[in-house]
């Protein structure tokens, strides 16, 4: 199986056309006619990345975000981004990203938080047709029972394996229906609301926004790395089903920068 099969059944899944005007999603770096010896699946591509992609003989890394999100005017070890560029060409390594045609695809990153949640009747809130085929930046669905405001907290920070949860303040009633939006998903707060959602739950929210939804919706936010940290689990499906005898790993590799202390 070469790495363009892995590439075309990531790419039929979530058709780059599905990505913001502004992101870089696809082949980042490598040869496609190249046979794939394994495939290391992961959120961020970083140096840490390619050496695990090493060690395991991997040929192949799939990440959620970009390595490149701009074009590079010089390759050298300057920056982070030109070493791991570096050191993927000198061990023959491959780097596709499937970031936001996979937040905006049916099935893609916010259908797996709803699944991690157990959420019922999910789909796309805020829709759109994107040469016809239907994509959504955020989904929207329905827990099993109602839940407090603090227990439904504390049920997505056990889900999501967070330290804290940043939350306006608590709902004084029940929450049922849950909108998400992994990664920075503030801008469809307000749709959330026209949707008729009791509670949103995204992974970085700016402060002011915070303010002047107080008992109309539960704002929960996670963390970007911790909201999307299960994509690799969507990577993984992906190829076990269209590209029968790739060998996948998920990568062991902690990318979050962020420390809680």
């Amino acid at each position: 199986m070469k790495i363009k099969e892995v590439l075309s059944a990531l790419e039929r899944f979530a058709p780059l056309p599905l990505q913001e005007s502004w992101d870089n999603a696809g082949l980042q770096v490598g040869l496609t006619e190249t046979e794939v010896s394994g495939a290391l699946l992961c959120l961020d591509v970083n140096e840490r990345i390619i050496d695990e992609a090493i060690a395991k003989g991997c040929n192949l890394v799939v990440s959620h975000h970009p390595l490149l999100f701009r074009g590079l005017k010089t390759i050298s070890d300057m920056t982070d981004v030109q070493r791991t560029v570096m050191k993927a060409i000198e061990n023959h390594i491959a780097v596709i990203s499937m970031h936001t045609n996979m937040d905006n695809a049916k099935g893609g990153v916010n259908f797996r938080i709803a699944q991690k949640l157990g959420l019922q009747d999910v789909g796309f809130f805020a829709s759109k047709s994107v040469d016809g085929i239907e994509a959504g930046s955020g989904v929207i669905g329905e827990l099993a029972e109602p839940q407090a405001a603090d227990d439904f907290i504390l049920m997505v920070k056990k889900a999501f394996g967070v330290e804290c949860a940043m939350c306006n303040e608590l709902l004084r009633r029940p929450i049922r229906k849950v909108a998400i939006c992994g990664g920075a998903g503030d801008f469809l707060l307000d749709e959330a609301l026209k949707a008729g959602a009791d509670a949103f739950i995204t992974g970085e929210m700016h402060y002011h926004q915070y303010f002047g939804y107080e008992q109309q919706i539960q704002i929960c936010v996670i963390g970007h790395y911790q909201s999307e940290q299960y994509t690799a689990e969507v990577f993984e499906e992906i190829i076990q089903k269209d590209c029968p005898g790739v060998r996948t790993c998920i990568a062991e590799t902690c990318t979050n920068p962020i420390l809680y202390i």
